[in-house]
């Protein structure tokens, strides 16, 4: 790879790895381990062949997450490192070497302890005299989060040591494969929403500023390391476990003192066999030298010891049968395929159902009802079925056949020209009706604060609403009948369905659930026509002349107000009082009117999001990419191939300051 290509592949690694870094610190994983892994290895490989390319906040140079805001900070006195991974027993064999040549030339022995991995969040735990004083969570690696009373309220964290010493440990915090389940079948009970997987509600349920809820949580702690001892001294690391059993911790189980590098591979072999019949998560063997005083000699890098690495197992795939294939309908008619399964563990949770995306994918990949079928988690969290053991077919299965009419509504089912999805296109769907209330309800369309799903599905069950227009005919008796003492509850609801009906024009056109139109779109669209009438009697002529309207959006939006359903609901909202026209705001700033921006980089002060609010406000727009008719480029930081687009057509790029100005003069 020459240097403008890999400079260019880095300018697009590093955001992107910045993103999904934070997005798992933040308890909500977007990627596999194994995809983030693979991503960060080549932004390795790209860096070692060109360190000129190298930029101080690279991911390659920087260890864990932000802070939570509410947290006190705490600076880690020896810091939390990560490790370095390896994906094949050659770079095992790699790092041994290495270290056989540091056994020689410090004269020390080399052993090695291979532990499991454990897929949690990593913490301090520091005890003074024996007693709990303080515990952080790893943080950057330098700085974490006080969880002092969180960590307190695990049962498996002692708060008073067998001895009075004072000493620093470092451990995992998790949640059991069986407690998670029992956690997610109470929620589902008390109608919460369920957790995607262990480690996420782990670390979660661990960072929650109020610790009451922390102690609701089945969380358990496994500790793995002496961070320091000022009372006593260790020769190895495996002593140093063995005596942190005796103080009382709950020491990783999984821990094998290996001589050899054979030993060693079979350790991690023996782990990988393991990780079924393990009851905690697992994502990774870690090798570590044994012998404290050549870990000394060996050191460390900034984020990782060269002393330890660890070995990254394959994205677990596992067989299960397919029991049946059965169809749901979305908010937009649209009927997908499910797979119901043969429970079955993968990546930390059990998996009894997944979607089958659409027919092709089901015909491509030849899938049929009682089929073997091979189960991996995408991004650890969504489960999808990536193949069929064909060989253990025995003529019983049966091949799928997408339903011509809705399962729920009985209405045809349509698939469009160039679509793979199939459609239902009955307007008073009772399936269509429980989505498109929710989404009328939720917060980007008519913001009606307290009408969760549960509560419309109650509403629904009770048949005290079928379509939006029902949610206006509701009485503080419908809404005070769903709770005990629910008075407060009812009148909350009141006043929040009363405040909707002054929302802006385009919150009611987003609301309406028309396919191609989100807020953005609404937005320009209530621009255009200014207020309901004129909008549901444009023609798809009309429709077309608008910027950003292309012909399929234009003819759904045409079809979906020419519908007599649709026309009848609108006259009930409006008999509802609900707000038809656009809201004009006194003294607007049009500033931006007919300029388009495009925003690169990371801005210091603004979100893309609020940047994004801020230019909308003053009558301009924002696009994705950059082409002629962009006007401005806003650059911040790390701006990639898109600044550079601007340069080459001469759009005009400005800074963050630049941007301050124009919108404050």
């Amino acid at each position: 790879m020459e240097i403008n290509e890999a400079r260019k592949r880095a300018e697009e690694l590093r955001p992107l790895l910045k993103y999904y870094t934070q997005k798992y610190f933040d308890d909500e994983q977007v990627v596999s381990d194994y995809e983030y892994d693979m991503l960060m290895r080549e932004l390795k490989q790209i860096e070692r062949e060109y360190p000129e390319l190298i930029t101080k906040d690279s991911p390659t140079q920087r260890v864990g997450a932000s802070i939570k805001k509410g947290f006190e900070k705490v600076t880690h006195e020896v810091p939390l490192q990560s490790l370095q991974d390896v994906f094949s027993f050659g770079e095992v064999e790699e790092f041994e070497e290495k270290m056989e040549k540091a056994s020689k030339q410090y004269g020390r022995p080399l052993d090695y302890v291979v532990e499991t991995k454990i897929d949690g969040l990593s913490a301090s735990l520091e005890y003074r005299d024996g007693k709990l004083w303080r515990a952080a969570t790893r943080g950057d690696g330098q700085v974490g989060e006080n969880v002092t009373d969180n960590i307190s309220t695990i049962k498996t964290v002692p708060k008073e040591l067998k001895e009075p010493i004072n000493i620093t440990v470092r451990g995992e915090v998790f949640i059991g494969k069986n407690d998670f389940d029992k956690m997610n079948e109470d929620r589902l009970m008390e109608e919460q929403e369920q957790f995607a997987n262990a480690r996420n509600a782990a670390a979660g349920s661990l960072r929650q500023l109020d610790s009451s809820i922390t102690a609701s949580r089945p969380l358990n702690i496994f500790i793995f390391n002496v961070q320091k001892s000022e009372d006593i001294h260790f020769e190895t690391h495996y002593e140093s476990l063995l005596y942190l059993e005796k103080l009382g911790f709950n020491v990783n189980p999984v821990k094998i003192l290996c001589t050899t590098g054979e030993e060693v591979q079979q350790a991690i072999e023996k782990i990988g066999k393991m990780r079924d019949e393990l009851d905690f998560g697992i994502d990774g063997a870690v090798v570590k030298v044994n012998d404290l005083e050549l870990r000394e000699k060996v050191g460390t890098t900034y984020k990782t010891p060269k002393w330890a690495v660890a070995y990254k197992y394959p994205p677990e795939k596992k067989e299960t049968l397919l029991k049946d294939i059965v169809c749901q309908v979305g908010r937009t008619g649209a009927i997908t395929p499910m797979a119901i399964l043969e429970p079955v563990y993968v990546a930390g949770s059990k998996i009894s159902k997944t979607t089958l995306h659409n027919e092709d994918y089901i015909k491509e990949n030849d899938i049929r009802i009682g089929d073997r079928v091979i189960i991996q988690k995408a991004g650890d969290v969504i489960p999808e079925v990536v193949g069929v053991n064909k060989k253990k077919r025995d003529g019983t299965e049966k091949i799928f056949e997408m339903p011509r009419v809705c399962p729920v509504c009985g209405a045809e089912a349509v698939r469009e020209d160039g679509e793979a999805v199939v459609r239902c296109i009955g307007i008073e769907c009772p399936a269509k009706s429980y989505r498109s209330i929710i989404h009328f309800a939720s917060k980007d369309a008519m913001d009606i604060d307290g009408l969760g799903e549960s509560i419309i599905a109650e509403l629904i069950d009770k048949k005290l609403i079928s379509n939006i227009a029902d949610i206006y005919k509701l009485t503080f008796d419908d809404f005070a009948s769903l709770k005990k003492n629910g008075k407060k509850f009812a009148q909350n609801l009141i006043d929040a369905i009363e405040e909707s009906k002054h929302r802006d024009l385009y919150r009611l056109i987003n609301s309406l659930g028309i396919r191609h139109v989100g807020v953005k779109l609404a937005k320009t669209l209530t621009k255009y026509f200014k207020n309901m009438d004129r909008l549901m009697n444009s023609s798809y002529e009309e429709l077309r002349l608008i910027e950003d309207v292309g012909e399929i959006t234009a003819k759904t939006i045409h079809e979906f107000f020419a519908q007599e359903q649709t026309r009848d609901l609108i006259s009930k909202l409006k008999e509802a009082g609900v707000n038809m026209e656009v809201i004009e705001e006194e003294g607007v700033d049009n500033r931006f009117e007919g300029k388009t921006f495009v925003l690169t980089g990371t801005l210091e002060n603004y979100s893309r999001e609020q940047a994004t609010e801020i230019i909308e406000k003053f009558g301009g727009k924002t696009s994705s990419s950059v082409s002629k008719k962009t006007d401005y480029v806003l650059a911040g930081e790390e701006a990639g191939s898109k600044l550079r687009k601007a340069q080459e057509l001469g759009i005009k790029i400005i800074s963050e300051e630049e941007f301050n100005v124009l919108i404050r003069s």
